[in-house]
Order: structure tokens, then C-alpha cells, then sequence
């Protein structure tokens, strides 16, 4: 079964992030194929003509990689707009089809998000895969990320035992035991989100933005808390000045309304940037 994806779409660059991080529980890259978890089964994305290949196909499948692919962003308005930024030009060519790679589950991208918090990349997949393997489900090579009914069974020393602090260990309890707290969201704006995000225990404005950008798929997101944006800013935009937070949501007006593609690119670029030395797996998400 054949899922669109409109033009330009690159599916290794778009999936190159997950195989830069190292072994996904929940997101398998290999073979030139993209498997995940829909409905307990596996579903396997290949690359195809006018988009990707699906099997076994279905169409809740279909709606599942389309947005996890970032099928929704308009790159062929982002991308002429991107060659007339001094910055950003050579990157939309040297990154050409990449789209932003999407989490479609709310509880999923809230957990992800809370593992990140003020550690490496690594150290957070690490514990987030421990977490799957304990209340996930295995389907072969790929796992289900567990939902919040059973997450909310789990202890707050149980979740330390996979590498929680005691803090996020409640987080996480807390925002599986309301679960309908995070549901609904895509029909409110960019800000009553992050309000609403806000609310719940564990989730500041950074955990909140990134919510946006890669689950809700909201086209113009600057996450300036971040630290790899901030590493963005300098590498790319400030000559090497150090970016703060102020500066970083400053420098990321020049690119509205597109700022979410804006950020993948430029985050892409650094992470190719630093891959001898792996530098950037360090605190950016």
C-alpha cells in the first residue's frame, strides 16, 4: 500500500536521526525500512515512488506513518522561502527532503520528552527502552510503546529501577494516571497547548513546545530552551556567540511561520556537523 508523501521527501534523511541516537525499542530502522507497532502488529515503511510502501497495509497504518513522516509540513513552500536565508540555504540543499520525524501517540511524546530532560540523548533512550522492554509489549524485532492503563499499575521504585529520577518517575505516574489531560489538544492553538501542557506535573514550556512540534506536527515551533537549538543558533547563525534562551527565541523570528522546519534543519545540519565526536547527542532533542 502505497502512503502519499508530497514532494521533496528524503526517507533516509528523514529517519537518520533514529539510527544516529542507536537501537529504538519502538522505532526500527533497518533494511532501508521504518518499523513500528500500529494496532499489535508490526507495520514496515519502505521508501516508493510518490512517498512510502507500507506492509501489512491498512488504512490506520497509513494515517500512522504519514504523520509520523511529517507528511503534513508544506516543504514546498518552507524550502524557497529557506534558500533566500543566507543560513539556511545551504542546508536545505545539502538536507534536501528532509521532514521533521513525528511521534503520533500524546502519552508516548510526553514520556519521551520527561527521559530527555537535563541528560544526554543517549542516557534518556537508554532508560526510555528499559521502560519499554518492563511494560511494553514485543512483536517481533519492535516493541509497543506501553500505554498510560498500564504505566499507572507501576511504582514510582519501579520506574527508578530503569533509571527514573524520583521527580520523573512521578511525572510519569501522574500523567498516566490522567491521561485525558493530554488528549484533544490539536484543536487548540499554539499557546491554550502550552497552557494546558503546563498544567500537568513534570512539563515546563520546553517539554510543552517540543509537544507541539513533533507530536501535534505544528508548523511554527522554536523550542529557544533547548540546548542543541542554542548549539544551532551559534554554529550557524551567530558566527560562534554564545546563544542564550532570550537571544535563541529572538533569532528564531526570522523564521516564522516555518520555524519548525527552520529548527529540524538547522538541528540536522548539526548533528551531521558533529558526528565524528558525537558532541550534540547531548542534551537536545
Amino acid at each position: 500500500m502505497l502512503v502519499p508523501i508530497p514532494e521533496p521527501f528524503d526517507f533516509a534523511l528523514t529517519t537518520e536521526r533514529i539510527s544516529w541516537l542507536g537501537p529504538d525499542r519502538v522505532n526500527l530502522v533497518e533494511d532501508d525500512r521504518l518499523v513500528r507497532v500500529v494496532a499489535d502488529r508490526p507495520v514496515a515503511a519502505g521508501p516508493a515512488v510518490g512517498g512510502v510502501s507500507i506492509e501489512p497495509s491498512s488504512d490506520g497504518a497509513a494515517t500512522v506513518f504519514a504523520h509520523v513522516l511529517g507528511a503534513g509540513f508544506d516543504l514546498a513552500v518552507f524550502v524557497p522561502a529557506a534558500r533566500a536565508d543566507g543560513a539556511l540555504r545551504p542546508l536545505v540543499e545539502r538536507l534536501h527532503g528532509l521532514r521533521p520525524l513525528l511521534v503520533p501517540d500524546p502519552f508516548e511524546m510526553l514520556v519521551t520528552s520527561i527521559t530527555a530532560q537535563q541528560v544526554s540523548l543517549n542516557a534518556a533512550l537508554a532508560v526510555r527502552n528499559r521502560f519499554v522492554e518492563r511494560y511494553g509489549e514485543r512483536h517481533g524485532a519492535v516493541w509497543a510503546f506501553p500505554g498510560p492503563e498500564r504505566v499507572a499499575t507501576a511504582s514510582v521504585e519501579e520506574l527508578r529501577a530503569l533509571g527514573f529520577s524520583r521527580s520523573k518517575a512521578r511525572y510519569v505516574l501522574a500523567i498516566a494516571g490522567s491521561p485525558r489531560d493530554a488528549a484533544g489538544l490539536d484543536a487548540l492553538d499554539d499557546e491554550a497547548v502550552i497552557e494546558r501542557l503546563t498544567e500537568l506535573p513534570g512539563v515546563g514550556r520546553w517539554t510543552a513546545e517540543w509537544f507541539l512540534a513533533r507530536h501535534l506536527g505544528r508548523p511554527d515551533v522554536w523550542p529557544a530552551g533547548d540546548l542543541g537549538v542554542r548549539r544551532a543558533c551559534e554554529r550557524f547563525l551567530t558566527g560562534g556567540e554564545a546563544v542564550d534562551e532570550a537571544r535563541a527565541r529572538a533569532l528564531g523570528e526570522r523564521y516564522a511561520p516555518h520555524r519548525t522546519l527552520a529548527c529540524a534543519y538547522l538541528l540536522a545540519a548539526l548533528r551531521r556537523d558533529a558526528a565524528p565526536s558525537g558532541i550534540e547527542k547531548l542534551r537536545s532533542a
